[in-house]
């Protein structure tokens, strides 16, 4: 089929016509009004691709069908099989030619249309979106042109919030061209998308605002997704809808799930370094685990221990708490604010941002019973104060104690037999958490973390008006009994051992090193005893999802090249690590004969407590530590019941069980076939991953509080975030998403979403670090301050503003990034990526 009216095509065709023209075919079915047209389908694409190798037939069905439009003028637009779809707009990447007349004319600008196709900003979006240029087909959409007095956009969902409560309307005289490219500044106008218009302005009337909001809800009801429409109208005043597709890049709603809207929703993904989606099993694992902690802190009454505790919702691949009940308790919500301070200052101005909407107004009252209130403190505050306690008296024996339960639970971990079927194999998957998260745990190892960081903590305030907040955490640089600098410690090592093979280790890309190594090809530098240690360890790694060291040991091979390529000794990690242990160490002396004349008994007091913080603080990692070698267990047992799935052709491959949650997984193994949902899941999942911002707080309807509140940067090229490890730094910046493969140089600033244990080895040689989310005694900055490298954590938008080479300057302390250096001549000092400096201050 060469040639097919716009009436008679629909969604089931785009392989046919494009999005562009499926979309426009379901509006006049719809009974929309559209103006007429026709389309030139995929069939004819490669017939006149080349210039004059159109066909005399095909020519011939163009013009015949552009007669019957009246031969008037018309606009003819590319319609591409991935264009206008869900995920993928191509908005503006290919040709679009207005006010065509003519056969002739028409059918070069159909021609040239086709062309388009490999323009150059055409093929950078669909490699930058991972789409086959081989599977793109091109249709063409020829229309009547409309005579529009004024024309726009309509967004049924505020593209900018989310908000799918509102909708927002950019309009301006003429055709619609000027605001789709940009080139005016069109009129806006916002309206509530259940309350009738009540007065407009501008080029818009009332009528005519209101005519938009109705045509905007039948669209978005016909295809069931919020729409980005196109309009216009003409001189007689007639409404014409030109296009409508759906809008891209709306971070998903959060389930409804029967609740009363409206509903807040915090993000707590970050606070696990998480900025990437989990994949569906590795949030089913997750929930389970969560259930297992709730049981252990004796708060599991009525909690299911698959789905977890109730409120803890997924969206978007990312763990999000209800936080609803605590927004409206007057009595919660003050703490509510002040706990989840730490997560950052955007954190804390859009929950600011949320306690002022009149909708969330405080009610009297508790967010949850007295009962639960009473009952949680009579089983769980005798067993923390103990542990707190007995922490601070003995710190030693509290220390060898949960080392000694650590390793013991590390031989708890016991897998089913080799020839377990599938059904014992996710037996065990559904109750290793719960084997491993329990009282004792929590007793031997979550107390000691509490009571170091208490200890840690009480001296800021012991220690006010004699010395600053940052002076005192200088003694936490340098860290003993910290799980994850000793692995970082011992890879640097290794490292170093390995120098005789530096050119191999740092001139080969990491995957081929990995390779290699897996193949056997690799000179015995030490790895396999390291991954043997610490094998189970990744980035993200408490995703089951993903894949540890001892599978793709690529990171392992970017840390060692990192490691290879430090010249100076005097940024050998090492001497680095010992020398913050000793300025530590110093650091109390000097604290307490410095608040000795004024305040004996605080100074007494606070020396102790600093020296319990590094008796014990370092423990911080190892309850994590000692979770990953469960969660290594399970991701071996899911993908050998996979890989059986998938041998009985449920599955594709065994990996598919990941994009799976628990319960589909089960069903499963109970013959149910799950490839077109592995399918659909798999595309969800990249196509968050390429995500780049994640609300922290965000609505019911879709609303992403942070985005209504104004930067809090000075406006001097100053990044605010919140203080994470004392100390100044300035060098080039090196923004990375992903730690695999990346390339460090020694004394760059690290810049990151976010990070987590498998980021650390790259803390080794970085000059500083920035991250996004995370607080203060998560694993970045706890890491940060333990190898003396200034940190700000909690930056909005740092991987977006600050871009590679660029040089920075980043004051821990205070917790701000400076982005730009004036010179002497009062110009900003361009990025110098090919100069490797760092000045500390410490």
């Amino acid at each position: 089929m060469n040639v097919i009216g716009l009436g008679r095509v629909g969604l089931g065709m785009i392989g046919l016509v494009g999005g562009k023209a499926a979309g426009l075919g379901e509006l006049i079915g719809a009974g929309e009004r559209v103006p007429e047209g026709f389309c030139v389908t995929t069939d004819v694409q490669d017939s006149g691709r080349d210039g004059g190798g159109m066909t005399a037939g095909l020519r011939a069905e163009i013009a015949d069908a552009y007669g019957e439009l009246g031969a008037g003028a018309v606009a003819v637009r590319s319609s591409a099989t991935a264009e206008d779809l869900p995920d993928l707009s191509f908005a503006g990447q290919q040709e679009t030619f207005l006010d065509v007349s003519g056969a002739d004319e028409v059918i070069d600008a159909v021609r040239r249309c086709w062309e388009s196709l490999w323009n150059e900003r055409a093929v950078a979006y669909r490699e930058a979106h991972g789409v086959d240029h081989a599977s793109v087909r091109m249709a063409v959409v020829v229309q009547r042109m409309i005579d529009a007095k004024v024309a726009g956009v309509l967004f049924t969902a505020d593209p900018v919030t989310g908000s799918r409560s509102r909708m927002t309307v950019d309009a301006a005289p003429g055709p619609g061209t000027a605001v789709v490219s940009g080139t005016v500044v069109p009129d806006h106008y916002v309206m509530d998308k259940q309350v009738p218009t009540v007065s407009g302005g501008g080029c818009l009337g009332t009528a005519h605002l209101e005519e938009l909001r109705a045509a905007g809800l039948r669209i978005e009801r016909h295809f069931g997704s919020p729409q980005d429409i196109e309009w216009a109208i003409d001189s007689d005043g007639v409404l014409w809808i030109l296009q409508s597709r759906p809008v891209t890049g709306l971070f998903p709603l959060p389930p409804d799930a029967g609740r009363p809207l409206p509903r807040v929703y915090l993000n707590f993904s970050p606070a696990q370094g998480m900025h990437r989606p989990f994949t569906p099993m590795g949030m089913s694992v997750m929930k389970m685990t969560m259930a297992a902690w709730w049981e252990a802190l004796g708060i599991g009454d009525g909690i299911d221990p698959i789905d977890g505790p109730e409120g803890i919702v997924e969206v978007g691949g990312r763990i999000f708490a209800d936080a609803t009940r605590y927004v409206r308790s007057r009595a919660a919500r003050g703490y509510l604010v002040k706990t989840m301070r730490i997560e950052g200052p955007g954190v804390e101005a859009a929950l600011d941002r949320v306690l002022r909407d009149p909708r969330f107004r405080p009610r009297l009252g508790l967010p949850v019973s007295p009962r639960s209130v009473v009952r949680f403190m009579v089983r769980l505050c005798p067993s923390v104060v103990a542990g707190i306690a007995r922490t601070l008296a003995r710190p030693d024996a509290a220390r060898a104690r949960a080392f000694q339960t650590a390793e013991r639970m590390r031989l708890d971990v016991r897998p089913p037999a080799g020839s377990a079927t599938v059904d014992e194999r996710l037996r065990f998957v559904g109750r290793a958490h719960a084997v491993l998260v329990n009282r004792t745990l929590v007793d031997t190892m979550l107390w000691p973390v509490y009571a170091g960081i208490l200890a840690g903590e009480m001296p800021v305030r012991l220690l006010r008006g004699i010395a600053s907040e940052g002076e005192v955490k200088t003694v936490l640089r340098g860290m003993p009994y910290n799980v994850t600098t000793e692995m970082d410690l011992k890879l640097w090592r290794l490292a170093a051992g390995a120098r005789e093979h530096r050119d191999l280790l740092v001139d080969t890309p990491p995957a081929e090193l990995a390779a290699m190594y897996r193949r056997g090809e690799l000179p015995d530098i030490g790895l396999d005893g390291f991954l043997g240690e610490y094998g189970q360890r990744a980035a993200a790694e408490i995703d089951v999802g993903l894949p540890r060291w001892d599978e793709d040991p690529e990171p392992v091979f970017t840390a060692i090249a990192n490691y290879l390529r430090v010249t100076d000794p005097e940024q050998d990690p090492d001497r680095r690590f010992a020398a913050a242990a000793r300025a530590a160490e110093e650091k109390i002396d000097e604290l307490v004969r410095r608040a000795r004349p004024r305040r004996p008994v605080r100074a007494r007091l606070a020396g102790f407590l600093l020296g319990r913080a590094r008796a014990v603080s370092g423990l911080r990692e190892l309850p994590k530590f000692v979770w990953t070698y469960a969660l290594r267990e399970t991701r071996r047992q899911l993908l050998l019941a996979g890989s059986e799935l998938a041998g009985l052709g449920l599955l594709e491959r065994p990996d598919d069980i990941m994009f799976l949650d628990f319960r589909e997984a089960r069903a499963a193994a109970a013959g149910t076939g799950m490839k077109e949902l592995v399918a659909s899941r798999r595309a969800v999942y990249e196509r968050e991953s390429r995500r780049r911002r994640v609300p922290d707080v965000l609505l019911s309807d879709g609303t992403d509080v942070g985005t209504l509140i104004r930067s809090a940067s000075p406006g001097d090229g100053t990044l605010v975030g919140m203080p994470g490890a004392a100390g100044t730094v300035t060098g080039p910046a090196r923004v990375i998403f992903d730690p695999s493969g990346a390339r460090l140089e020694p004394g760059e600033i690290l810049v990151a979403p976010s990070t987590d244990p498998g980021w650390t080895p790259l803390f080794m040689t970085a000059g500083g670090l920035v991250t996004e989310t995370g607080g203060p005694n998560s694993h970045g900055p706890t890491v940060a301050r333990e190898y003396g490298i200034p940190a700000v954590i909690g930056v909005a938008g740092a991987t977006q503003v600050i871009r590679t080479g660029r040089r920075i300057t980043l004051d821990g302390a205070a917790g701000t990034v400076l982005t730009e250096r004036p010179t002497a001549a009062g110009r900003t000092d361009p990025a110098e990526s090919g100069e490797v400096r760092a000045e500390r201050k410490r």
